[in-house]
């Protein structure tokens, strides 16, 4: 079949794309503006049609969700989680426990904010747990020296042979366990961004996709009640293998509670700027998550139902918090006067690139379907897959293709790439595209193996704690572990699917 015009000019600028995409010899928002630029000047489509996907409704559910995170990272909301849960009495100084509630930590943080900036801020208070492990576990091992003899003399005289390095109290902190801690920060930050529609950009990309190739609506709750469960089922495997990959050495990890409790200490009373942005995020996680509620106690056909969900999207109840956070107060400023929630200055720090990046890529992928270069893909490479009558092997090969291309450049770049493909092939196959795109969309924040395929892995790695080896092995089993996880739970997702509707 050959191409129009349209469709060939298409496909030459998303190689250029794709190109730039992988090599980062421009900034990503840059390349997209770049497409959609040269789809205009081609005559690929009008400028009105090419530049609507940047005033989509979800673009500004990133706004009002990155304002939101904003606060939260300005007030010190998420280090008073953070510390709040490393200091529950549960958790103490086992390592392994030590490990689970960081991992915990970072997830959670994660589905609303920014991984980026919740690794950041977790590699600070990992960074400090570090340092008081080694500096109580020094003081350990140099307070025994003094008794090394003593015990050496007594063990003598009773007739037992002294194996050397094997005295309980010179057990020392195997240095493995920290490039473990590391990376379970890294890694959980990333999983903890399937939680929720807007824990990472991917998400709301997909979702995109999903709406206007397929007409269908994934709503905030019905995304969390897969998100969630993936997220936990990758985080237990990540906690899990970074145990066994980087073991502690000791059962104990001396230093850590004191260090948990002086820097809760220092937190002080919430604060009125504090209560003022959990307030705000609280009602917008109350809007996002009230039709879903509904449909569950009154049924999805009830008309108060369709009225929620039409009346407050999630890009408007985005934006309700956000507002409101420029009318609550804050802080007294040193005038006596009192500050609001956020100021724009604050607010005007918000990822722009990724909203610039998000309208490029949408634009790029909707004229692939408009231009019909996404069908002719999809039945390209319908005879390069072992695609079986039920879509399993579809579902799998797109999971693991999104994986890969995620490991070579930004997660959101990897969405914009493979999601459009998954619902052509899909479409071009007789599979399910609904699920083919929302595997696609999930597998796309995956990627753990290298620094540069997520932002997270390029913090951690930046601290020098983590070899880069530990790092790709580590990284290359979660991702055959995600790969799977998101495969079977697709698999699931379609039986339900199909019984729903």
């Amino acid at each position: 079949m050959l191409l129009s015009y349209e469709a060939s000019a298409l496909a030459v600028i998303l190689v250029a794309v794709v190109s730039l995409w992988v090599s980062e010899r421009l900034p990503l928002p840059v390349t997209a503006l770049l497409g959609a630029v040269a789809c205009v000047a081609a005559g690929v489509a009008p400028a009105k049609e090419v530049f609507r996907p940047f005033a989509e409704p979800l673009v500004f559910l990133f706004i009002g969700s990155f304002i939101l995170a904003e606060a939260i990272r300005v007030h010190g909301l998420d280090r008073r989680l953070a510390y709040s849960v490393l200091g529950v009495s549960w958790v103490g100084e086992r390592p392994w426990r030590i490990m689970a509630a960081v991992a915990t930590v970072s997830a959670v943080i994660s589905a609303f904010i920014s991984n980026t900036a919740t690794t950041a801020m977790m590699v600070a208070i990992v960074s400090g747990i570090l340092v008081a492990i080694e500096k109580a576990s020094q003081q350990a091992v140099t307070g025994s020296e003094g008794h090394r003899q003593q015990a050496i003399t007594a063990e003598k005289v009773a007739g037992e042979k002294l194996a050397s390095g094997k005295l309980a109290s010179d057990k020392k902190l195997d240095p493995r366990f920290a490039v473990g801690l590391m990376l379970c920060v890294a890694f959980s930050a990333s999983i903890g961004g399937l939680a929720t529609p807007i824990g990472t950009p991917p998400n709301v990309i997909g979702l995109a996709f999903i709406k206007n190739e397929l007409g269908i609506d994934v709503s905030f709750f019905a995304w969390c009640a897969v998100g969630v469960p993936v997220a936990a089922v990758l985080t237990t495997v990540a906690v899990s293998l970074l145990l066994w990959m980087f073991p502690a050495g000791v059962e104990r990890l001396a230093g850590v509670s004191q260090f948990v409790k002086a820097e809760r200490s220092r937190l002080g009373a919430w604060s009125v700027g504090q209560r003022s942005a959990a307030i705000a995020f609280g009602i917008t996680v109350a809007l996002w998550v009230l039709p879903g509620i509904l449909s569950l106690v009154l049924g999805q056909k009830h008309p108060l139902c369709g009225w929620v969900a039409s009346r407050m999207p999630e890009g408007v109840a985005a934006l309700v918090g956000a507002i409101l956070l420029f009318v609550l107060p804050g802080e007294l400023l040193p005038n006596g006067r009192r500050r609001r929630a956020i100021v724009w200055p604050e607010a005007a720090r918000i990822d722009w690139g990724i909203i610039l990046l998000y309208g490029g890529g949408m634009a790029l992928g909707e004229l692939a379907f408009s231009t019909g270069l996404a069908g002719a893909i999809g039945r390209g490479l319908t005879g390069w897959l072992p695609l079986d009558s039920g879509g399993t092997s579809l579902v799998a090969a797109v999971a693991v293709v999104a994986v890969i291309t995620s490991e070579f450049t930004s997660n959101t770049a990897s969405a914009n790439m493979v999601v459009p493909v998954a619902i052509a092939l899909a479409q071009a196959s007789g599979g399910n595209a609904f699920i083919a795109a929302l595997a696609a969309t999930f597998a796309s924040s995956l990627g753990f193996m290298m620094p540069v395929s997520t932002p997270c892995n390029a913090i951690v790695y930046g601290t020098g704690r983590v070899p880069l080896a530990a790092m790709m092995k580590g990284g290359a089993i979660l991702d055959v572990a995600g790969a799977v996880a998101i495969t079977v739970a697709m698999l699931i997702v379609r039986q339900v699917w199909a019984v729903a509707n």
